[in-house]
């Protein structure tokens, strides 16, 4: 690294600079003398001066390895590490080998001499030369590579490609995902309540082992859970993943069951990003400190705790592909409303001549603490893009009692949409050896209008006829047989989401409802809002109304305010709600929320509600803390009859790998564990809350798979003790995969040195130094001044300038002690000269 010449008291700058202006403009103008070279000795007096030769190119840099940016055609394609070389004019030359150009999307298969080369061996020649019309331009001010090659040697790449070998399955790893919440309730009953969810996993190569479990608390009883064990591997020649275990199927033709057994399925990660699909959404209104929990096939998969208002939730771990969300929320008073969350898939389409599939093969999996029959079954299916215009699909499900089989077509309707419609013929074996026979009748639509921003996320509507069971019902049992029809003979059922952007704002809007034979009971919900944001203060309003099979109903209706106070408390909003429900009355809410810390990793909201039912009047108090070993919350409730509620919360994970045991916020399908050699205190880009830990090591706890992730290090937070030679690293992680993230730092001094030989001469200008034992480089400045960073308190820089016998030194660093800190430590030594 260059210090500017300010730093340097050289009696000779000027001379030395306008030196240097004059070689600047003779280069220049080298297109009219192309053979002017200067004499760089003239730099130095009498001593042997450093080969600055190298810089008469205007393109000429030191060869070495160099963060690079690939751009295929000007667009770009990945950020990378390259080794690079100087060519026969000095200018630096990237050191390209054919499987980089494989993964950048080349057909090097259709250039003979190319496709012969060693896979991992640079090109011997130019590109061009393997490539008619292929050239490489390499811009060192930039730090840019691009590629030009002529179309037809690209393949043709959809937005978001990223090349299979770029895959990375991970390191070996063993980890525990934790989510622990509770409550104590105190007043007219005391009671207490806790919920852990734990994800367990281990990794090998490409083999990924897990296991989901839940263990619930209440002041009557304790209930331990396992959702679901499984060993899983990329089956990557398919774009599939392999399962073995309790999992579930995905349900793109027929409903999601859950299984023992194998099951190999296409994988829609493994596609560009543009052609992948959705998870569900769960939001809702909390009048108080709440307990939102989801279940689904009677498997508690989510619980936590919420702070008063509207909340989101966005990453649900369904048990199952598909398949309706029970949402409960129990207020801080005990009160609770319920609603179903539709979880289902979008219209059944494919791309042309692109196909997916699943195979399933084993043992039916029954729903928690149900005594419903477990037969072997054998289930698969298949989607297949015709054209451009239509999608074929169908399936076969075939068990001791059971038999279906499907099939349906998708259509691309262009400007309004994509719709599907499918018919499923089911022979069902019941109880007292009675058969049954039905048909269900499927249509599915999703749509964008462009014109007007509007998505119809997802519409379908499905037709039963009396005698048709699904798989999943087929095997409910039941003593009173007439009773278990009744509850089971579903007729038809109907869903939709709906949501509409415009300027500051949205609305959404989502509704379902499922009719039973045999009975004029019917399950329903509907949900719709509208926010919206005008000179930093926010507005929403909420409308829901749920009704069960039993005949509970519960209707709601809420609006809001949020208004900042950066003006006087910076990052803090002052908030006024009122909801007004059948069960529970008109509440109205005041609050005050924010987030405090530098990194603003704390969160806090204070509530005082008033309502005109008992108790009247509340207060709370919650709060999050996002720290780098997990998440920690709590909050407190009192209200005016005398009841009191704490609840509590922490969240994490503990990872063991390679480098030790670190702790981490809750993680997600995909990590990366960075290694930083020993850098502690360091923080990142975009993650709240996440630094490396004593031992220098952090995880980033959530990234996407089969997708280019980006891990930057916060650059303005670096202590004053280390530096790095990479700030940024992009990732490419498989499906459930634990991927390194390395950077190199230097811990040490960073020291501004003044280096003379023992003739008393400044170390010559341009002379490259290092440091014994560490990756620490540098260029000597005017005046012999050098810096530094990550320098050990005792160590030795050695300097070259050449390659004669007398043009190296080695010089003796010690760092004074000093009462003072200082971010850069002055140094003067004496370079000895040594012969080789």
């Amino acid at each position: 690294m260059i210090i500017p010449s300010a730093l340097s008291s050289h009696r000779n700058r000027w001379r030395v600079s306008a030196t240097l202006c004059g070689i600047i403009a003779l280069v220049a103008e080298s297109a009219l003398a192309r053979d002017f070279y200067f004499s760089p000795t003239a730099l130095e007096g009498g001593i042997s001066a450093t080969d600055l030769s190298i810089f008469s190119n205007p393109n000429a840099q030191l060869p070495g390895s160099y963060p690079t940016t690939v751009l295929l055609n000007d667009q770009r394609l990945e950020m990378r590490t390259l080794s690079f070389l100087n060519g026969p004019d000095g200018a630096l030359v990237a050191q390209i080998t054919p499987m980089m150009l494989r993964q950048w999307g080349v057909k090097v298969d259709d250039y003979t001499e190319l496709a012969a080369l060693p896979a991992d061996e640079p090109l011997p020649e130019s590109l061009g030369h393997y490539i008619p019309a292929a050239n490489c331009r390499y811009n060192f001010t930039t730090q840019t590579l691009n590629l030009s090659l002529p179309q037809a040697a690209i393949h043709a790449l959809s937005a978001g490609y990223v090349d299979p070998s770029r895959w990375d399955d991970g390191v070996p790893v063993l980890f525990t995902d934790y989510a622990w919440s509770g409550r104590e309730n105190h007043g007219d009953t005391d009671n207490n309540s806790q919920y852990i969810n734990l994800r367990t996993g281990a990794n090998l190569g490409g083999w990924k082992i897990r296991n989901y479990s839940a263990w619930n608390q209440t002041s009557d009883e304790r209930h331990w859970q396992t959702i679901g064990s499984w060993l899983q591997h990329d089956l990557r020649f398919l774009k599939a993943q392999f399962v073995a275990g309790q999992s579930s199927t995905r349900g793109d033709v027929f409903d999601s069951v859950q299984f023992e057994g194998i099951n190999i399925a296409s994988d829609e990660e493994m596609l560009p990003v543009s052609e992948r699909g959705f998870a569900p959404v769960i939001r809702g209104i909390a009048n108080s400190n709440a307990v939102v929990t989801v279940k689904q096939n009677g498997y508690t998969i989510y619980q936590a705790n919420v702070a008063p208002g509207a909340f989101e939730i966005s990453d649900i771990y369904a048990s199952t592909n598909s398949g309706d969300l029970q949402v409960s929320v129990k207020e801080a008073d005990g009160s609770e409303h319920n609603f179903t969350q539709p979880f289902s898939s979008v219209a059944l389409m494919q791309r042309p001549q692109h196909w997916r599939f699943e195979t399933t093969i084993g043992r039916y999996r029954s729903r928690e603490g149900s005594d419903d029959r477990e037969p072997e079954f054998l289930q698969a299916s298949v989607v297949y893009g015709l054209n451009n215009f239509t999608t074929l699909y169908g399936g076969l499900t075939a068990a001791e009692n059971y038999t279906a089989l499907a099939s349906g077509m998708g259509v691309n309707l262009g400007r309004f949409g994509a719709l599907s419609l499918d018919v499923t013929a089911a022979h069902t074996e019941l109880a007292h050896h009675e058969n049954s026979d039905g048909q269900s009748w499927r249509l599915l639509y999703s749509s964008s209008i462009d014109a007007t921003n509007t998505h119809l996320t997802l519409a379908s509507y499905r037709y039963s006829t009396r005698g048709y069971y699904s798989f999943a019902d087929a095997n409910h049992a039941r003593q009173d047989q007439n009773d278990w029809r009744d509850d089971y003979y579903k007729r038809n059922r109907i869903q939709f989401s709906i949501s509409q952007p415009f300027t500051n704002g949205s609305l959404y809007l989502n509704g379902y409802q499922q009719n039973y034979w045999g009975t004029s009971r019917k399950e329903r919900s509907l949900s719709g809002g509208m926010s919206y944001q005008h000179a930093g203060i926010s507005y929403h309003l909420t409308l829901s109304r749920a009704e069960t099979d039993r005949g509970e109903d519960d209707r709601m209706l809420a609006f809001g305010v949020s208004i900042p106070l950066n003006r006087w408390l910076a990052n803090s909003w002052a908030s006024y709600s009122v909801s007004k429900s059948k069960n529970g009355g008109t509440q109205q809410n005041l609050g005050l929320s924010g987030t405090l810390l530098e990194d603003r990793s704390l969160n806090y909201s204070l509530q005082q509600s008033h309502s005109d039912q008992q108790p009247a009047d509340s207060n709370s108090l919650y709060s999050t803390w996002r720290s780098p070993f997990g998440n920690v919350s709590g909050g407190y409730y009192s209200a005016s009859g005398g009841d009191r509620q704490i609840s509590y919360g922490i969240s994490g994970a503990i990872v063991a790998h390679r480098h030790g045991v670190t702790l981490s916020q809750p993680l997600g399908d995909q990590f990366a564990i960075v290694d930083t050699g020993g850098a502690s205190g360091l923080r990142f880009q975009n993650q709240y809350g996440i630094r490396t830990d004593w031992a220098g090591n952090a995880i980033i706890p959530s990234l996407t798979a089969y997708q280019e992730n980006r891990i930057g290090i916060d650059t303005t937070t670096l202590p004053d003790d280390v530096d790095s030679n990479n700030t940024a690293i992009t990732v490419v992680p498989a499906r459930n995969a634990a991927v390194r993230a390395h950077f190199t730092a230097h811990i040490g001094y960073r020291v501004l040195m003044t280096l003379t030989l023992p003739n008393g001469q400044p170390v010559p200008f341009g002379a490259i130094a290092t440091v014994d034992g560490a990756q620490s480089s540098g260029i000597v400045d005017d005046g012999g001044v050098l810096y530094m960073a990550g320098i050990a308190e005792t160590t030795t820089v050695t300097i070259k300038w050449g390659t004669g016998s007398r043009m190296h030194c080695h010089a003796d660093i010690r760092i004074p002690a000093s009462s003072t800190p200082a971010r850069i430590k002055m140094v003067t030594a004496v370079c000895r000269q040594e012969e080789q």
